[in-house]
């Protein structure tokens, strides 16, 4: 759908005094104004990430008595087992309780639900098996808070429940041992943001610190926690929450942790991917190659591979698994696009996007594994709410649904309003799940396109394009990109800068590239300087892009390629239009 271009207004008098007070470049300031940062303090905070930054793990409501429970069950030998989730946070957060517990000396295990025959969260069933294996002490990471149900059914079976979480809770809690959330109701922790693997560091974090003389840690146990710092940074990217605070610290220290000092299973996937070829690794590195394989093990119902990965002390079994997990991703690839090109084909065949206000998509056969993904790229396409169901062939089990929403409408909530066709949903404002019977999937669709519409005006659901500066390609230097490095880690919440630029002609015919077209490669020229741009995930835009005549607007984000020790600047493109009908405003956010 065409996008409507908002240019942050250029205000020269604001960057000047920004840049003079700050010390920093022309180019640094005018970003930092557009991401809300105009004083000199604010500027400094944002730029200077420093590890002690990160507040004490004591502050985080629940954790010093987590810690305390769990040093309690070490010592009296009581079997505990770390209950994880099958995406890349779940398990970076069972990979980090593991580990330390492991380090010191607990007799501990772990248990990751399959995502296609046990689902998402605590199970009774899984429960109960645990029970009967002589678990005493089960610890979630990443799931839980919602799971009112299943702690009762712990606490008939006698365990010790503590649960570690990050995701929306309801209106009742359940009655665990402990609960340890940064929002927990009744408490003032001062960022809420934090991902399962975030708080699973600093559970691990307090009890290192009980199990030590004082507040200062060994040795040994600072090393596994600054191993534990990398894998906080996956799970931090890969659940996409916003890069600020305490999860920009994590990502910034844990990238250099991730670079020096990786577990041995991440050192052969970085192997594997050529990750470690690169002189430094950024967020987009976790984003689009370290975590799009760890989920593929989950969607694939791998995940303790995955974890198995992360934790293993074996050469020869991290490297079996390296190379198995990136070849459980080529075949997640391979599911994705079949799933896409369906669901894609029904949009266009039963719906029309420009008119309705969500698109609710199910299919048959359609990989369970993949469809998040799917419902994420839909989304951004359309800039719609979508909803992926994947119905069982025989009609016999429930479907599965996955979906994803846009800007001003908070998902959890617009299912939670249409329940009554539910069976089960859970998730948060951005991404959830769902459960529903076959014969429920039209009335659902129907209540579902109505409540958005009802929450969404005219404008949320028209796509819009916020777009930081405008500047020519010449300005685009390796200096100039340097000092826009400054601002990262890039993700959510600090996104990498959008600029655009005016009158560039295709220098070249686009080419289709990647596995089966599906990213495009052009090269475009402005007044002489010549670029070589990359669109991912956009294969359908050579068609496209072959007959436009005249000058284009572009969008774009520009990057530093490395490849083969050489250095280039490149421009990931985001969005184009033709000059003449070109829809472009310049506004304040």
């Amino acid at each position: 759908m065409a996008k409507r271009w908002r240019i942050h207004p250029f205000d020269s008098d604001r960057i000047a005094a920004l840049e003079r007070s700050a010390g920093v470049p022309s180019v640094v300031a005018q970003l930092l104004i557009c991401r809300g940062i105009n004083d000199v303090q604010s500027a400094r905070d944002f730029l200077e990430v420093k590890l002690s930054g990160l507040r004490e793990p004591g502050l985080l409501p629940g954790a010093t008595e987590a810690a305390q429970r769990l040093s309690d069950a070490i010592d009296q030998k009581r079997r505990i087992v770390v209950y994880g989730d099958y995406d890349a946070d779940g398990m970076t957060a069972t990979a980090i309780l593991l580990r330390t517990l492991q380090m010191l000396g607990a007799d501990v295990g772990y248990h990751v639900p399959n995502r296609l025959s046990e689902g998402y969260g605590l199970s009774a069933k899984a429960l109960q098996k645990l029970a009967r294996q002589g678990a005493s002490l089960v610890i979630t990471v990443d799931c839980g808070i919602a799971s009112v149900a299943e702690a009762a059914v712990a606490r008939e079976l006698g365990l010790e429940l503590i649960i570690t979480d990050h995701h929306e809770m309801t209106d009742q809690l359940p009655e665990a041992q402990t609960l340890v959330h940064p929002r927990l109701p009744g408490t003032s922790y001062p960022f809420g943001g934090l991902c399962g693997a975030g708080v699973a560091l600093k559970v691990a974090w307090a009890l290192c610190q009980l199990r030590s003389s004082g507040q200062k840690v060994d040795a040994r146990m600072r090393d596994l926690l600054m191993q534990s710092v990398g894998l906080a940074a996956i799970g931090t990217v890969a659940d996409v929450v916003p890069l600020l605070d305490e999860n920009r610290i994590l990502v910034q220290h844990g990238l250099t942790s991730l670079k020096a000092r990786p577990t041995l299973g991440l050192k052969k996937l970085m192997e594997i991917t050529e990750l470690d070829k690169k002189p430094s690794l950024s967020s987009e590195d976790i984003g689009f190659t370290l975590a799009p394989r760890l989920n593929a093990a989950g969607r694939l119902g791998q995940a303790q591979l995955a974890v198995e990965l992360l934790t293993t002390g074996s050469e020869e079994r991290a490297t079996a698994l390296a190379e198995y997990i990136h070849e459980l991703n080529s075949s997640r690839d391979s599911l994705d696009r079949s799933v896409y090109l369906a669901a894609n084909k029904q949009i266009k065949q039963r719906f029309d996007p420009e008119a309705d206000a969500a698109l609710v998509l199910a299919g048959h056969g359609w990989h369970a594994g993949v469809i998040g993904i799917v419902a994420g790229r839909l989304a951004e396409r359309y800039h719609r709410p979508v909803v992926v169901i994947s119905l069982d062939d025989l009609g016999v089990k429930p479907g599965t649904g996955s979906a994803r929403s846009v800007e001003g409408l908070a998902l959890h909530e617009a299912l939670a309003a249409c329940g009554e066709h539910l069976i089960g949903h859970g998730g948060h404002a951005a991404a959830a799940g769902l459960k529903i019977e076959e014969s429920k999937v039209d009335a659902f669709r129907e209540d579902f396109c109505e409540y958005v519409a009802s929450e969404l005006s005219n404008q949320q659901q028209a796509a819009e394009l916020r777009i930081d500066a405008e500047t020519p390609l010449s300005a685009l230097t390796m200096q100039t990109l340097g000092q826009i490095e400054r601002l990262a880690p890039f993700g959510q919440g600090n996104p990498r800068p959008v600029l655009c630029t005016t009158d560039v002609q295709l220098a070249e015919p686009p080419k289709p590239m990647g596995s089966g077209g599906r990213h495009v490669s052009l090269r475009l020229n402005q007044h002489g300087v010549s670029l070589r741009a990359v669109a991912f995930g956009k294969g359908e835009w050579v068609d496209e892009l072959q007959g436009v005549e005249g000058p284009l607007q572009i969008a774009y984000r520009p990057v530093i390629n490395e490849f083969r020790g050489r250095r280039s600047v490149e421009l990931h493109l985001v969005d184009w239009q033709v000059a003449e009908t070109a829809d472009v405003e310049s506004a304040g956010f």
